[in-house]
């Protein structure tokens, strides 16, 4: 005897659809926040990691770096916000891939529910946790001697563009979890990710470095949203690290714009890959 087959009744009109979408999105969310409630060490270590990273930047590498016009635990914690966003990848790629591997995806792509809810829910949880992770990391950046000197609101705007980023990147780690082999492919995502962590304005500025290196560091996505986060947190070594050349200058716009065009790009990948699925 076969299983049946169940058929989702697609709502006929864009608002109804869009309703669909997002509650069965949030019905993963849960499902997502359910694992971490359930496994509290993993979320405790998720959030030890940045913290520890901070205070070794601030401290142990902090007294050997020679800032311009500031301290550099100023400089280096917008930094630290946006490479923490950007390894996130890591985390959102194996999730994603350990379903696939132990059949769970296939699972969801059986039941009647909306083809996009597997990605949306796996963005929506992994945007929480990231909430959270920036939560603790500004708290120990202003225990170890960070401020913010641009009000209230850009430092609000500052932290929107980095979850910003981080809900680009979200698509780009659901769709390289689909595609790979298995969880152990996680060295793959790494050789990918830490040259763009690194090779950025995160923890030196391209203006030190030899100018070819520089530009590209300049044109990296993270660096456009570091450079926007430190000037609506008014870090003061900005001005005295800028190159002056037009994304450096125009680090706002890039910031938003780098991230809206990866989402672009690779949320439709990662609905059409998990559709694909078993084909």
């Amino acid at each position: 005897m076969t299983a049946p087959t169940y058929v989702p009744q697609v709502p006929r009109t864009p608002l109804g659809r869009l309703r669909w979408a997002a509650a069965d999105g949030w019905t993963l969310t849960l499902r997502a926040l359910a694992h971490w409630a359930k496994r509290p060490e993993q979320l405790a270590m998720s959030l030890l990691f940045p913290v520890m990273v901070v205070l070794m930047m601030g401290y142990l590498f902090g007294g050997q770096m020679d800032v311009p016009g500031g301290d550099y635990r100023a400089f280096i914690v917008p930094g630290m916000f946006a490479m923490t966003m950007v390894f996130g990848v890591e985390s959102t790629f194996t999730a994603i891939a350990v379903d696939a591997a132990r059949g769970v995806s296939d699972r969801f792509r059986a039941m009647p529910m909306a083809p996009s809810a597997v990605v949306v829910g796996r963005g929506a949880a992994d945007l929480l946790d990231s909430l959270l992770v920036l939560a603790v990391m500004a708290l120990c950046g202003v225990l170890i001697g960070w401020r913010v000197h641009g009000g209230a609101g850009a430092a609000l705007a500052g932290l929107g563009l980095l979850l910003l980023l981080r809900f680009a990147l979200v698509w780009v780690g659901i769709y390289l979890g689909l595609v790979a082999k298995g969880p152990e492919s996680v060295m793959m995502i790494q050789i990918l990710v830490w040259p763009v962590g690194f090779l950025s304005s995160a923890l030196v500025a391209p203006s030190t470095m030899p100018a070819w290196l520089g530009a590209v560091a300049e044109w990296n996505p993270m660096s456009a949203t570091v450079t926007a986060c430190r000037d609506l947190f008014g870090d003061p070594s900005r001005d005295a690290l800028v190159s002056g050349s037009w994304a450096a200058g125009h680090g706002a716009l890039l910031a938003v714009a780098w991230p809206l065009a990866i989402t672009a790009v690779f949320f439709p990948l990662a609905v059409r890959r998990h559709r694909a699925l078993g084909r």
